[in-house]
């Protein structure tokens, strides 16, 4: 029996809910309206261990494919990690090897099920069907695609141009990740606007193989800390999923106001009726524009770390920073006289890198003793100081 018009709608409705491009929407409401459910796919290649919530944009996504009745196919890209995602690369990627993928894989599936489903979750790897691929059954899948067509690829081309190394592995990611689809029967793929040559390369590559072209659907690289660039643990502008709860709240405390409203968009479970409303309390002076925040701030905790952990988070940031103080369970890091600001923050794992030292400093986000330090090489002669981070982070500095 076929879908009716209003579920289809709703289907629709929630599907096309953050998402920046549907490739294309009048396929998709042909397979819902089957209502057969459909195996939706997204690849996370496992190059680092920990997700953040700019990862978790793709995974809300596949919760809301799954809610809707879906099969949901979280790919894990052992096969593919090896070979290094060139997608908006200047250079080659480090490959990395068998051993450091399956250990980032291993966490990446205890920290999906703080979203999914386990049991309506069927995860994969795609190593299981590219390692039994013969030599020429490779040979006959890179057939499947022309080098001209492969330069068109946005970052190929511009290398190509600047006169820049591109390796031949770096052609095949496209299509092994075009030939996952295959293997798994997709009818849908997620992925961040960044992967859209590789998602229609899915498109592609099925059809070669005689199977009915799967939906692409993108979804936009959340923005970090910062609000200009995207969330990343390089760049320091991250949440990460498994930091305490304290971190998760606090952090989001200190994304700015309008910043907040796109965090609710991609990553609340509310309603986009519910946060309609909560916007339109806040622009009428209805609801504190910190209150609405606090709130986002609290759900994002109590998803990773219960209702409990979140609301004591929310106590524990009032009491701190609505009130200046100092939180009593302050950090200590023991220095010796003439260290400078950057290698205390870096070595106290206060700040992930120099380069963020020098970027909080330039941004006037760190405080020594409740004054702003713009210098990443001020030296700390013998004594105590107390020093501030940004909005949430404290350290108590005792150089002797």
């Amino acid at each position: 029996m076929n879908m009716t018009n209003a579920e289809l709608e709703r289907q629709l409705e929630l599907i096309r809910r953050g998402s920046v491009e549907i490739i294309n929407e009048q396929e998709l409401a042909a397979k819902l309206r089957r209502n057969i459910p459909l195996r939706v796919k997204a690849g996370f290649d496992p190059t680092a261990p920990d997700l953040h919530l700019g990862h978790t944009v793709l995974i809300q996504k596949l919760k809301h494919f799954q809610d809707l009745g879906h099969q949901v196919i979280f790919l894990i890209g052992d096969f593919t990690g090896m070979i290094g995602d060139p997608s908006g690369k200047s250079e080659t990627r480090k490959s990395l090897t068998r051993d450091e993928v399956l250990r980032n894989a291993e966490t990446y599936k205890k920290q999906i099920f703080k979203i999914l489903d386990p049991a309506k979750t069927e995860i994969a790897f795609n190593s299981t069907w590219m390692d039994s691929l013969n030599v020429t059954d490779f040979i006959g899948l890179c057939s499947r695609y022309t080098v001209a067509r492969m330069l068109e690829r946005d970052d190929f081309e511009k290398r190509f141009q600047g006169n820049l190394p591109i390796s031949i592995h770096e052609f095949l990611y496209p299509l092994v990740q075009g030939y996952d689809s295959v293997a798994l029967k997709a009818d849908v793929e997620l992925g961040g606007t960044d992967q859209k040559f590789n998602l229609l390369m899915g498109r592609h590559i099925q059809r070669e193989y005689g199977q009915e072209s799967q939906i692409v659907l993108t979804m936009p690289l959340l923005e970090g800390l910062d609000g200009v660039q995207k969330m990343s643990k390089s760049l320091g502008n991250y949440i990460g999923i498994d930091e305490e709860a304290s971190e998760i709240f606090g952090k989001t405390m200190s994304i700015s106001d309008d910043l907040m409203w796109r965090y609710y968009e991609l990553l609340s479970d509310r309603s986009l009726e519910e946060i309609t409303a909560l916007r339109t309390q806040v622009d009428t002076g209805v609801l504190h524009p910190k209150t609405a925040k606090e709130n986002l701030a609290e759900e994002l905790t109590a998803r990773y770390h219960g209702s409990e952990a979140a609301a004591t988070a929310r106590a524990g940031f009032s009491a701190v920073f609505t009130n200046q103080g100092i939180p009593e369970d302050i950090e200590c890091h023991l220095t010796v006289p003439g260290s400078s600001l950057m290698d205390v923050l870096s070595s106290s794992g206060l700040c992930a890198s120099k380069s963020e030292v020098r970027r909080l400093c330039t941004q006037n986000a760190v405080t020594i003793d409740g004054r702003k330090e713009i210098d990443p090489a001020f030296v700390f002669e013998a004594g105590e100081y107390v020093l501030k981070v940004g909005k949430k982070r404290f350290l108590k500095v005792t150089a002797k």
